[in-house]
This record gives C-alpha cells, structure tokens and sequence, in this order.
C-alpha cells in the first residue's frame, strides 16, 4: 500500500470488541466506496478466520500484521493511515509501544481505554513530542467516557446558550443501564488493581480527581458516592457507579482544557440511581456491597484467580449478539450555575460496553478522518469534546443509536 493510502486501521480487529467494531464499521461504511480502512492484529490466521466470518462483502478488506512488541510492525501500519483506532488493551500492559509509533509518525489515534494512570503517563511521556509531529491523540472513546464527556460539554453549551455562563456544579446520575461485561474489561480493572497495591504512589495518584487536568492543584473538593446516598435532587437513592473514576477524570481535564471561567469553582461527580423508599436504600447497598466485594478480591491473588477462573468472561469473551441487542443506557446529567438548574438526557440502544462503545469508536475514527482539519485541532492529547464537540455529536445521533436532549431547563 502506499504511504497512508487508508483512512482508517482498526488494530485490534480479532479482540471481543474489536470484532463487533470490524462488523459495525463493514456495516456502516462498506468497502470499496469513500472511506478506505483495514484491519490489524497479530496473528495473520486470526485476522483472516475473522474477514471469512465476515461473509463475501469482507473480500476486498485489507489485513495487516502488527504486534504490540513490535516496534517495526506498528510504524508501518501507522505509515499506511492517517487515524488508528485501537482495542488491544489492558493498556497499561500493550498500549505505549502503538501511542508512541503514532506520535512519531503523527497519526491521529483513539482507544477504549479506561486506565486513567497509563493516560497520565502518556501524557507527560508525549505531549511535547505530538504537538510537534501534529498527531492527535484522544483516549476514552467508548462507553468511558463518551457519554459523560459529551454529555457536559452539551448541556455547558445550553448553559452558555441561555444564561451566558457555564454550570459550575454538574452531576451524572445512570437512571438505566443493562449490559454484559467482556474478559478485556475484567482484564484492564484487575491490572490497575494489581498496580495499586504494588505501588502505593500510583495508588495516591489513581485516588486524584485532577490527574489528568492542566494543573493538579486540586482547587475545590470533589464529589465522590462511596456509599449509599439520597439524592435530593433527584429524589431518589444512590449508589457508587464503577466508571466513574475514570469518566470524572476525564470531565475534569475537558473543563480545565476549555478553561471555563468555573473552572475553579467547578465540582463533577457520578453514580447509579437506585429508586426511592426502602427497595430504593437496599438496593443501593446490594451495589455498594458487590463493587467493593469486586474490589478486595481483585487484590488479593487467590481471590482474583477464583473470580477469574469461575466467575467472570476470559479474555476474547462477552455478551452474545442477542444480549448485546438487548442492551441500552440512560443517562441524567444535571447542572446549576447561579441563574438556572438544566437537566439532559443521553442515551445509547445497545449494550453499552460493546454494541455502544463500538459505535462510539468507529465514528469518533470517522470524525478525526473527515471533519477535524489540521488548523482547527494541533497535535497533543485530547479528550473526546475538546476534540470533536459538536462534530461527533452529531454522528452518534445520526449513525450510532444515541441521543443527546434538554428535558428539563
């Protein structure tokens, strides 16, 4: 192939979710017409088992081999593309080695990941170095942390929009969720829980809510739901929501990006509502209970190989097609500034983790191929909504079964 004769590499294609996006995007944008892509992985006959499953409209699908430990490998994929869109994680474990090819060859790149510690040490690894070669990094382009990330930013713009100031208080509440979980995401959760035991630095490092942002100086305290807790504002119970120490990271490094002038005042936390009354109290305790059960047995190693082992999905394993069908989320995002209180609505038809993320990372690849000009958006890290904003909103209405509404203001 010629130099970046693609638009689009998907690496990572035979992975639990990388197949669902290689079958999405076949879908989405076909072969042979205005979007060129291919497929990347390891392993040759993988790569070629997953184009036959496909069926015949797979036949003109380029494959590439590349390999996470092989350096060589991944400067010529990125050679041959201008976007990369990655599902190889845990990240922490084989995703430096493809950020670090791409931003010597300048690439634009997005990924799934939700490890929070391995963005900040890409972060102050090679931010100098893409804002020079131009290569545009965005992290997080899935289920976390597209919904919250895009999410505020929307409801800011309304803010902006009708009473001339952004939000300085804004919270994510899940009213409804339902979805499997994959033996990646498993995977990527017990390796950042082995990290922190192993270092307790980087534990102190995980438990800050400004990692990520411009300045870690934290300026105002914020909002954690450890426990359950009564909404009033939402009249209801609440418990802890699992991806909420990666999504306010990411809110909070789109805010201090943006520099809104609440950027100092501004606070942003998560949880899962769990209804009113006493069922509402308890249930909020049965997922109080179970994530922190998860979390002391993902430290201890007998614990976690038991779990590993007996309860949950093995790498390459997930939700079957009929339960990713099945699956949606819906999301409540509230903000309050000193004139007004603004509620929006996000929602996504399929199950979120997979059938949602897949859609999300295709069309965020989609966006940084054909709507960000150089000019528009440099080289350097990014976070969904400072570098796409209204521009993928637009294409995960249109393309990708999610919706972005006011419904109250």
């Amino acid at each position: 192939m010629d130099s970046q004769s693609l638009d689009i590499i998907l690496f990572g294609a035979t992975s639990f979710v990388g197949k669902i996006t290689t079958q999405y995007l076949l879908t989405e944008v076909g072969l042979g017409r205005d979007v060129k892509w291919a497929i990347a992985g390891r392993s040759l006959g993988k790569l070629k088992q997953l184009k036959t499953e496909l069926g015949p409209e797979a036949d003109a699908l380029p494959l590439i081999v590349a390999d996470s430990s092989d350096s060589n490998s991944l400067t010529k994929m990125c050679q041959q593309a201008r976007v990369i869109l990655s599902t190889v994680g845990p990240y922490a474990l084989y995703g430096e080695s493809l950020i670090e090819a791409c931003v010597n060859n300048g690439n634009d790149y997005c990924d799934l990941t939700g490890e929070a510690y391995w963005i900040k040490k890409m972060l102050d690894k090679y931010q100098l170095r893409a804002q020079k070669t131009g290569a545009r990094i965005v992290n997080c382009c899935g289920f976390d942390s597209i919904p919250s990330d895009l999410g505020v930013y929307f409801l800011q713009n309304i803010s902006q929009q009708t009473s001339g100031s952004p939000c300085n208080e804004v919270k994510l509440r899940v009213k409804a969720i339902k979805g499997g979980v994959s033996g990646g995401t498993v995977a990527s959760g017990i390796e950042m829980a082995k990290a922190a035991k192993k270092d307790p630095a980087l534990r102190r490092k995980m438990g800050n809510p400004y990692l990520l942002c411009q300045s870690q100086r934290p300026s105002i305290k914020q909002p954690r739901i450890l426990k359950p807790t009564f909404d009033k504002d939402f009249k209801a119970w609440t418990a802890p929501f699992i991806m909420e120490a990666i999504n306010s990271r990411i809110v909070l490094r789109s805010n201090s990006l943006k520099q809104h002038n609440s950027s100092n005042s501004f606070t942003y936390g998560e949880a899962v509502l769990t209804g009113r009354g006493r069922k509402g109290y308890l249930r909020a305790w049965a997922v109080t209970l179970g994530l922190g059960g998860f979390a002391i047995a993902s430290k201890n190693k007998f614990l976690r190989y038991l779990i590993q082992t007996f309860l949950l999905p093995k790498p390459g394993q997930g939700p079957n097609p009929q339960q990713q069908l099945n699956g949606f989320f819906d999301l409540r995002i509230m903000g309050k500034n000193n004139q007004q209180t603004i509620t929006v609505k996000v929602t996504g038809d399929r199950d979120p983790g997979y059938g949602c993320t897949a859609k999300m990372l295709s069309q965020a690849g989609l966006c940084m191929a054909f709507d960000m000009s150089r000019s528009e958006l440099p080289g350097g890290f990014w976070t969904p909504s400072t570098a796409m904003n209204n521009k993928l909103i637009g294409r995960l209405i249109a393309s990708a079964g999610m919706t972005f509404e006011a419904i109250e203001s």
